[in-house]
């Protein structure tokens, strides 16, 4: 098999390759690059591409491999397996961008974010940075600074947001793995929309250290891919405490805990339950009919609300305007030129917030995160649809769910945001025909630190042939 083609496979198939010595790691990464350079023009996933740093570490693993470390080097799990990152990881020797105008002024980064030191200590190679929202302020990446992400299975609409670049270049078949990150449904939003496999972590497992924020509070990093396995390989490897300082005082120093190893543990002894009410209501025919496809697999019957789940989401919200315009707030007053205008409009009404709003919606958050922990003492995990609908058309401003006319850029997240206000670690599926042509996500969740079960039922899933991520035609 050719590098080209063994790209358009799984990562795991991807290293195994390398690991056999059937493809050299630079082949694979020229392949990925060549990919990239043919695809671009009508996906427009990535704003940067690290040729010359990737080909020079592909080449070093491939030198590591036929070293006296060959057989060190053979051990790790994502061997020359190509990636890449949401624009708001650091890396060396390019200026973070966080999908805006004004960070083109930044100072290049002197190192890598934590997370792609740790990726790339499993084996694999970085190759560039993507495309996002402006800020992560967004669910539809249609960034008016460098352009919308086109969503690679239709080129005339979204790919989700505010990780549009990291879902479309895994579906385009341009890299098998990328990061993201998730505030309000950053990462389950693109993996609905581009038809991939993508994991929100629980809130404080991996380190954000080297990411530029949105709203600490509430941001979460993870990773998409076109495989479970792929997402517990990366997912394993990106885990454990921060030894060395500077350090994120979110991530909660807790020790590994491995994934990959229980993916075919299987659904024996699991109590599965469907979110009914707010997460029927707010949703598409089709969107519904992905979940009950996916329910209907796991023999899930029940059906249950989760408490306080509006109040919950209209928490989110606040805490979201009044932490990201405070931000902001030094640029909003010295160049609102340079914002997008959405984004800046939202950061301005955030910076009017009443303290005393923000302090309740506080208090709010933490009353809702102990009720949805009471459901959790009756079920291991629980499934809602990721979005609403599949990928409304680019430029498109209102969609109709069951019959109310809402504005897309906020309302996509609308069933994603009351899950990670409380940081509940979801696994999002992708489900083929419930829609005529494209796909729909539903979300896997688990109670706090149950990432193992959140992908123990998705690889049933996909070893059942229920949700799956082919790579599209373009």
């Amino acid at each position: 098999m050719s590098a080209a083609e063994l790209l358009l496979k799984d990562a795991s198939a991807m290293a195994d390759a390398v690991r056999s010595n059937a493809v050299s790691a630079v082949a694979l990464v020229q392949a990925s690059l060549d990919r990239i350079a043919a695809t671009e023009p009508r996906v427009n996933a990535f704003t940067d591409v690290v040729r010359e740093r990737a080909l020079r570490r592909a080449g070093q693993v491939d030198a590591s491999l036929a070293s006296a470390n060959g057989a060190r080097t053979r051990e790790l799990p994502l061997l020359g397996v190509p990636f890449a990152v949401k624009n708001l990881f650091d890396i060396a020797g390019l200026p973070t961008l966080a999908g805006s105008k004004i960070e083109r002024d930044s100072t290049p980064m002197r190192a890598d974010a934590a997370l792609v030191r740790r990726l790339e200590s499993a084996g694999a190679v970085l190759v560039g940075a993507l495309n996002m929202d402006e800020y992560a302020y967004g669910f539809t990446t249609e960034n008016s600074h460098v352009g919308a992400v086109r969503n690679p299975h239709d080129l005339t609409r979204v790919a989700g947001g505010s990780s549009g670049g990291s879902g479309a270049a895994v579906a385009a078949g341009q890299v098998p793995l990328t990061l993201g990150s998730d505030t309000n449904g950053s990462i389950r939003v693109p993996a609905s929309l581009c038809g991939i496999f993508g994991l929100k972590p629980t809130f404080g497992r991996l380190p954000r250290t080297g990411s530029y924020p949105f709203i600490s509070s509430l941001d979460h990093l993870g990773p998409f891919a076109r495989s479970v396995r792929d997402l517990a390989l990366a997912y394993d490897a990106m885990q454990g405490p921060e030894a060395v300082e500077p350090h994120d005082p979110g991530c909660v120093q807790r020790a590994i805990e491995p994934t990959a190893s229980q993916l075919t543990h299987g659904l024996a002894g699991l109590r599965i339950g469907v979110l009914g009410g707010y997460f029927r209501q707010r949703a598409q025919a089709d969107a519904l009919s992905a979940v009950d496809r996916v329910a209907e697999a796991l023999g899930a019957r029940k059906v249950v609300e989760l408490p306080m789940v509006e109040a919950g989401r209209a928490a989110a919200f606040l805490i979201t305007n009044s932490e990201g315009a405070a931000l902001h707030l030094a640029n909003l007053r010295k160049r609102p030129q340079d914002f997008e205008p959405l984004s800046r409009d939202r950061f301005l009404a955030g910076a009017l917030l009443p303290a005393a709003w923000v302090a309740r919606a506080q208090r709010v958050r933490r009353l809702y995160a102990e009720r949805v922990a009471k459901l959790f003492e009756r079920f291991d995990i629980l499934l809602a649809a990721s979005t609403p609908c599949a990928a409304t058309p680019i430029g498109a401003e209102w969609f109709d769910i069951n019959g109310h006319q809402l504005p897309v850029r906020p309302n996509m997240g609308v069933l994603t945001q009351p899950i990670s206000c409380i940081g509940l670690p979801v696994c999002g599926v992708p489900v083929w025909g419930a829609h005529a042509s494209l796909p729909i996500g539903v979300q896997v969740i688990g109670a706090p630190w149950r990432e193992d079960l959140v992908l123990r039922v998705a690889a049933a899933l996909e070893s059942a042939g229920v949700v799956q991520s082919p790579v599209a035609g373009l």
